[in-house]
């Protein structure tokens, strides 16, 4: 298959150009910020339930120390 100089395939389009005036992307919008909450809360829910695992795990080993 041959392509004349004509047929536009894509190649060499850009595909990433910068933002302009009215799309502006930059780091510390709401979105940004809203992404980093949610980010830590989640964390911190990760955190917790870690923390209550091993708690858990603590207690059912000082349960069967005691037993024994």
């Amino acid at each position: 298959m041959t392509t004349s100089s004509t047929d536009n395939d894509g190649q060499g389009m850009i595909v990433n150009p910068r933002p302009t005036a009215d799309n502006q992307d930059w780091d510390g919008d709401d979105a940004d910020r809203a992404d980093r909450l949610r980010f830590e809360e989640e964390q911190a829910m990760i955190r917790e339930q870690s923390e209550a695992r091993a708690a858990a795990k603590a207690a059912a080993q000082a349960a069967k120390e005691a037993h024994a």
